[in-house]
């Protein structure tokens, strides 16, 4: 099935998680010089109008990203700056954002010389509109099955890995599929840190995911999940991210980013945070 176009959702609460979580990973890790390979699993388009008809048929964003950046100057934690720094680069003026990056552009703003990122995308359209913005940006795409692709290319020559899983969860096996393409990325390189997001929905399937991660063996595992204080009656009510072997220290910096944002003023959000499987 590949019906889920993200530019309906793009710049939504769950985005704001994702891409927050990811900033703050590649910026801790780049306190070290070493290289760093990243791989996106499921990349999307890399761009998105938040003027368009699509994103603004939802709307996600007034309530998400927007809602952020018309908060930014009440930020404590010095963890939003990078965060806010990406969003001006994409976007001129203090007004409302127009332009939103997914993650892998997100990625691309953090990449230093030695540094690699490979985007997978499956999706004919949004696969096509990806390798246009990255035939500039000195990135590889690959038009594949992104958990599949992933462990065909580990461990990469590069001697540190970043990896982020974010399928659409539109068909339930995905929360298998994650759990053992996880097992079986982690198994090859142990020493990766990979970033998996999943949805909180109405139908409750994700702890699925999390039981099959917590069963599978892995070591080290922090579990982040927001929820909507004010949830939709169908649909996702909540965002959730499992950071494997995040950079120390990771946990609470990213608890103080997630405070921040957490007030009815702000995203609306409540916070359960804690680990899933400890070292």
């Amino acid at each position: 099935m590949l019906s889920y176009l993200h530019a309906f959702h793009a710049g939504n609460f769950a985005d704001v998680q994702k891409h927050a979580a990811l900033t703050l990973a590649l910026s801790m890790m780049q306190s070290k010089s070493s290289a760093i390979a990243g791989f996106d699993t499921h990349a999307g388009s890399a761009i998105y109008d938040l003027t368009s008809e699509r994103a603004r048929k939802t709307a996600e964003a007034d309530s998400g990203v927007q809602k952020l950046w018309a908060s930014r100057n009440d930020l404590v934690s010095e963890d939003w700056q990078p965060v806010m720094k990406v969003l001006s680069r994409f976007n001129a003026g203090d007004g409302r954002l127009t332009v939103y990056p997914g993650s892998p552009a997100w990625f691309r703003q953090f990449l230093r010389p030695g540094d690699s990122l490979t985007a997978f995308e499956l999706h004919p359209t949004e696969s096509g509109q990806l390798a246009g913005w990255a035939a500039e940006q000195g990135v590889r795409v690959m038009h594949e099955d992104g958990l599949k692709g992933l462990l065909r290319r580990l461990p990469p020559s590069q001697p540190r890995l970043m990896v982020l899983i974010d399928p659409s969860y539109e068909i339930k096996s995905e929360y298998s599929d994650v759990a053992e393409t996880l097992l079986k990325a982690w198994q090859k390189c142990r020493h990766g840190v990979y970033l998996v997001w999943y949805p909180v929905l109405t139908s409750g399937l994700h702890p699925t995911l999390k039981q099959a991660v917590k069963d599978g063996g892995l070591r080290k595992v922090w579990c982040s999940e927001v929820h909507l204080k004010t949830p939709p009656e169908r649909g996702m009510t909540g965002s959730g991210l499992l950071v494997v072997n995040p950079p120390w220290g990771f946990d609470n910096r990213f608890a103080a980013m997630i405070e921040d944002i957490a007030g009815e003023s702000a995203l609306g959000l409540s916070h359960e945070h804690s680990w899933l499987v400890p070292e």
